[in-house]
């Protein structure tokens, strides 16, 4: 058998086109860096997106660092963003940090898959992370995930180069990296764990230098000392949802409820299997071809724990194998707990490195070793995905999210809404509407009747939901809405209220005028899809 390996890893580097490897992978993140670019720019900040500048957008960091405790996420966002306004507010350049943390995150991936698995499939699995447009648009959004992503892959090229080499300053830049993952993202602890038992049973098998044993030992408990820390500081504060549970709470379980296993409703085996198949279908954007991944994924793993892939060793092979099924044992075993959700939603972000990994070592076997074999089929897959993908909801089209048609509808309300009238918004226009109405200011919020939050900026009032009561309108609830807000302000007969609509699936015009015939006359302006207007004289 070791003969045989040794025979094929040959061949395979007979083949490796060395002196161009690293130069066709920057190629690569060139191009995805650039399609990063065009996908960061032009566009409007989401309603998420606005929400994350609103919590860094404040006169101190020590205020900046409170207002990201009211958030499900750690504060690492906030402090960067905290920072990098000061050079500039604009959509791209807020975006910018995390356009970068993507790319850092494609070469830290192309190096440790390399070193791991060879470098036809470390190559495969850069085109995916690069080109995959649902990791692309994941990489230009104003979230977490990036960094979460930029440090999980340093903080496994560091753990393996540590063992590899006997470095105690890779383990000690593997531990800091580790750290900078949980500070970024609550699902770094489920990818935590995995690489505490990988790490576990690389030490078992081979005799490593004191130090290093040493160094990672201290710094497993300085990442559970961290964990103590955010759970005592920030988890166990935050809203329980419906279930009861902090955990679920925070993870809005009213629009991830299935991604949650229901033991009422669903078959444990089905579950994980329906929602594993869904992770895939998300990473790659295509039904089809996600649940072929899928496939791909489970035959890439059972050829490294039958050993007969072409790694440096059969033992290595098997545990590289164990350590790709892990994170996804992990984030189900959390699903069924209803800790976290499964399936096909961002907040599995960081299954995309063992996810991509498996698909990519599948690839490499179906294609012999071959090169030209295996990047066409990449490529096919590729071109597949972004001619035929679709993004998951909740989702603008490109051309609805415009910055223009934001312009637009702010130039509107300039012209066209009195100081003295109200404007009236849902939880989630609330977010976008004080960052353009305000000028990327910070918002100074003043106080409100229960129920409702309010600010005041360039002349305007503006009146909003909290995000308990009605993160968006609908036609079924805006009108109780609107009867409170007229009770909560003493509003009489004639004053004007313009209500403003933005954000993911609106359609409050349209649903009052088919369901309520109190607002079967009402006009409004539109500005894109995703942008609505109209004004109504309280009766």
């Amino acid at each position: 058998m070791v003969t045989s390996q040794t025979s094929s890893i040959a061949a395979v580097q007979k083949l490796r086109p060395h002196n161009y490897l690293d130069l066709s992978a920057v190629a690569v993140m060139l191009v995805g860096f650039l399609a990063r670019l065009w996908t960061a720019s032009g566009t409007f900040l989401n309603p998420d997106e606005a929400l994350h500048f609103r919590l860094a957008n404040q006169p101190s960091l020590i205020l900046a660092y409170k207002e990201s405790l009211t958030a499900s996420h750690p504060p690492l966002l906030t402090v960067v963003l905290y920072f990098w306004r000061a050079l500039g507010t604009s959509e791209l350049w807020l975006r910018m940090p995390l356009v970068l943390a993507s790319v850092g995150f494609c070469w830290m991936f192309y190096k440790w898959f390399t070193n791991a698995a060879g470098a036809l499939a470390g190559f495969i699995g850069l085109l995916f992370v690069a080109l995959l447009p649902p990791i692309v648009l994941l990489s230009t959004e104003i979230r977490q995930y990036p960094l979460l992503l930029a440090f999980l892959a340093s903080a496994l090229y560091f753990l393996d180069e540590a063992f590899n080499k006997s470095s105690a300053g890779r383990m000690a830049a593997f531990t800091v990296c580790l750290y900078l993952a949980m500070l970024s993202h609550y699902s770094a602890f489920f990818f935590a764990a995995a690489l505490g038992i990988y790490a576990l049973s690389r030490l078992f098998e081979a005799r490593f230098a004191a130090r290093i044993t040493a160094i990672w030992a201290m710094g497993q408990v300085g990442a559970l000392g961290l964990a103590i820390l955010l759970y005592r500081t920030h988890i166990s504060k935050l809203r329980a949802g419906e279930s009861g549970t902090v955990l679920q709470g925070w993870m809005s379980e009213f629009y991830l409820r299935r991604s949650y296993f229901d033991s009422a409703h669903d078959n444990p085996v089905l579950f994980l299997l329906g929602h594993s198949f869904g992770v895939f279908q998300y990473f790659f954007g295509q039904l089809a071809v996600g649940d072929v991944m899928g496939l791909m994924f489970l035959i890439g793993v059972a050829a490294l724990l039958r050993g007969n892939v072409s790694l440096e060793a059969v033992g290595f092979s098997r545990r590289f194998g164990m350590f790709l099924l892990l994170p996804f044992a992990i984030a189900g075993a959390a699903s069924m707990a209803h800790i976290y959700p499964y399936g096909g939603t961002r907040h599995v972000a960081f299954l995309i490195i063992p996810g991509i990994s498996g698909v990519s070592v599948a690839i490499v076997r179906l294609a012999a070793f071959r090169w030209n074999r295996g990047i066409g089929i990449a490529a096919i897959i590729l071109l597949a995905c972004i001619a035929f993908g679709k993004a998951r909801r909740p989702r603008m089209d490109r051309a609805d999210q415009s910055n223009k048609n934001m312009a637009a509808a702010i130039e509107s309300i300039r012209q066209n809404v009195a100081p003295s009238d109200l404007l009236f918004t849902d939880y989630q226009t609330d977010l976008i509407l004080g960052h353009y109405l305000c000028r990327e200011r910070p918002i100074v919020f003043d106080a409100a009747p229960p129920d409702f939050e309010q600010f005041s900026c360039a002349g305007y009032r503006v009146v909003s939901t909290d995000y308990k009561t009605a993160g968006m309108f609908l036609g079924n609830n805006f009108p109780g809405h609107l009867h409170e807000l007229v009770q909560a302000y003493n509003l009489k007969r004639g004053n004007m209220v313009w209500v403003v609509q933005a954000g993911w699936d609106i359609d409050l015009p349209g649903q009052l005028r088919a369901e309520d015939p109190e607002f079967h006359d009402l006009k409004f302006e539109s500005f894109g899809d995703n942008i609505k207007i109209f004004k109504w004289t309280i009766q």
